[in-house]
């Protein structure tokens, strides 16, 4: 069985790329831009682990990671973001994210991150 990611991000070419390398890797991919699309997606589907951007509009990325923790409180959150600020760091980690990947990101970083959590 195939592990399943879903990426939140606004930015397409960042979705795109991501969508690609994980593809590539052997994963099953979902895709969502904004906060109501990767709600629904991970009540739809098993999801084994998301990738989510802070800076989302309509509904921040903390915010989606609350939702998501309600109903998903063992799948691990990776949050994004090209600000770095201690806040942001903290919040999402007292949240429940997993880790925090500052943008912009080395693919290695993030491909072995998510390596990591699948094992």
């Amino acid at each position: 069985m195939r592990t399943k990611i879903l990426i939140v991000d606004d930015q397409k070419g960042i979705l795109l790329l991501l969508d690609e390398v994980f593809k590539r890797e052997g994963y099953t991919t979902f895709l969502a831009t904004r906060g109501i699309e990767a709600i629904e997606i991970s009540q739809k589907e098993k999801l084994d682990i998301i990738l989510l951007d802070v800076k989302i509009p309509n509904m921040s990325g903390i915010e989606i990671l609350e939702m998501m923790k309600l109903t998903l409180p063992n799948v691990p959150v990776v949050m994004m973001s090209a600000y770095g600020e201690q806040g942001f760091i903290q919040e999402a980690l007292e949240l429940g994210a997993s880790h925090f990947i500052t943008k912009p990101f080395n693919i290695k970083e993030i491909r072995d991150v998510i390596c990591m959590l699948v094992k």
